[in-house]
């Protein structure tokens, strides 16, 4: 299966693994939830979506790559203890516990969680004399003597033995205990991802056009070739990052993430031309309603590499603002819930001592405690992170303004608190009316260039696969999307029955 689809397993058997019954127990006992054994390609996202499932479950996360660990560190160091056994005292051996085991407790104390994920990566590639002890930990959850805690769910990934000559064949009675998942790479699942991460807009043009170039293992003479998503998504950010800094990403620096020579050279042209094109036909002016008929008519007798290319280019300046807009939405609706939450306290009288301000300032306390409670525990990515410390820093500008104002009655505070609102809520709505205009510009850069064609298509297309876009253009009205959209389903349709006639016979 592809990675969402396993992605969507895995938060199943949680859920499944975590229901209690009346009685307050775990409906499937312990020793009978089965771990989870992921089993794919290397660098397709199997650790990433470990972090996403915990987030989004809302359980901890404890993570090991097994291959780091020696059989001490696994089950504990042996120590002398003395015990009475028949009346006699005797020494027995035992162990102290186990650092992964620990590193579980730890987790728990850290973060108040009680139910987690501990997740084993290259669990296939374990030396000879951890091997036992890994076998023991997943068919009894326990390293030594030490069992993992109830409501801690075991998953563990590897890689087939093609990929990694140190892959050991578990047997018979241990796969016979474990929930196995093969995944493949799919690029349409991945692609969905690659958005959602802002991927350099070059690797994924590029990648559009050449999709069996995303996760591509060769054996050579030469040893090993590959391109994998992860190398993708390591060079997308390298490059962000260089652009940034005006630095040049040559061949050579591709070729550190993307180990195959043939594609490292074909992307790093490709990205020459990308960044030519990027110059030459001036998206950013165009999208202010800036374009001269010249770059029109160039684009419109362009070879199909270069119109795909400045398509790309197009949706990934829309992709961004879409994103901008998203973003600054979810930021206004935390603002106002914590406007509203306020609001509801200093209308109280249970504490009738405290100030509006006073209460304000233990709002505003219990709201950063909560934020750093939340990232300590891994259940926040850097956008909601970032949304949170938005957010906190407002709050913060609202309350230095209302003692600044020497305000202390609840009227003129609410009042201070509100405009500051009014304030936000206005840079959103002409962020939105630019953003707004910009997909009117590129539209009519698209029908200038390229009328009603393959590209147009291929435009919507991915308008139609981007969550931000989707979700601005439910909000405001755009009538050529409509109009192209509802005549690009209608085409899908005409071509799916002429399909099913044609197999029919007819």
């Amino acid at each position: 299966m592809n990675i969402k689809r396993a992605k969507q397993e895995i938060k199943n058997t949680i859920a499944a693994y975590l229901f209690k019954d009346a009685h307050g127990e775990y409906e499937i006992p312990p020793m009978q939830q089965r771990p989870l054994l992921l089993i794919g390609p290397p660098g397709i996202g199997k650790t990433q979506i470990m972090e996403q499932v915990a987030r989004e479950c809302r359980i901890a996360l404890v993570s090991y790559t097994i291959t780091h660990h020696t059989r001490q560190s696994a089950i504990g160091l042996p120590f002398i203890s003395e015990k009475e056994f028949g009346g006699k005292k005797r020494h027995v051996t035992e162990y102290t516990m186990s650092e992964i085991v620990a590193s579980v407790y730890e987790r728990m104390e850290e973060t108040g969680l009680t139910e987690g994920l501990l997740f084993i990566d290259e669990i296939n590639c374990v030396s000879e004399t951890l091997a036992p002890a890994m076998l023991q930990f997943l068919q009894y959850k326990s390293f030594g003597n030490h069992k993992i805690p109830d409501g801690w769910i075991i998953a563990a990934a590897g890689n087939p033995p093609e990929y990694n000559k140190s892959v050991r064949e578990f047997d018979l009675a241990t796969l016979d205990r474990v929930k196995k998942i093969e995944v493949e790479a799919d690029f349409e699942v991945w692609k969905e991802y690659a958005k959602q991460v802002n991927l350099h807009p070059a690797i994924l043009s590029y990648l559009t056009a050449k999709p069996e170039y995303v996760c591509r293992t060769e054996t050579t003479v030469n040893g090993k070739r590959f391109a994998t998503p992860r190398g993708w998504e390591d060079l997308s950010r390298f490059l962000g990052v260089y652009e940034k800094n005006n630095m040049e990403a040559d061949r050579e620096v591709i070729g550190q993430y993307l180990q195959h020579e043939k594609i490292a050279r074909d992307f790093a042209n490709y990205l020459e031309l990308y960044k030519r094109y990027q110059a030459e036909y001036q998206l950013d002016e165009m999208l202010c309603g800036a374009c001269s008929q010249g770059l029109l008519e160039r684009a419109g007798r362009a070879e199909f590499d270069e119109r795909l290319s400045i398509v790309s280019l197009l949706l990934s300046r829309l992709e961004t603002a879409f994103k901008d807009v998203g973003q600054r939405e979810e930021y206004l609706e935390l603002l106002f819930e914590k406007l509203k939450e306020f609001q509801a306290e200093s209308a109280g009288t249970a504490e009738g001592m405290l100030t509006p301000l006073m209460r304000f300032e233990r709002l505003l306390e219990a709201f950063r405690s909560e934020h750093e409670k939340k990232k300590k525990a891994g259940l926040l990515t850097r956008a909601e992170d970032y949304r949170l410390r938005d957010v906190a820093e407002t709050l913060n500008r609202c309350l230095q303004e209302a003692k600044a104002g020497s305000l202390t009655a609840w009227e003129p505070v609410f009042a201070c608190f509100a405009e500051r609102f009014d304030k936000e809520r206005d840079r959103y709505e002409e962020l939105c009316r630019n953003v707004l205009k910009k997909l009117e510009a590129a539209f009519d850069f698209m029908e200038g260039a390229f009328g009603d064609s393959q590209e147009m298509v291929i435009f919507i297309t991915e308008l139609n696969s981007s969550y931000y876009a989707v979700r601005f253009l439910e909000e405001y009205d755009c009538e050529r999307y409509y109009r192209y959209n509802k005549r690009l389903l209608f085409e899908e349709r005409e071509k799916g029955l002429k399909s099913r006639l044609e197999r029919l016979g007819f």
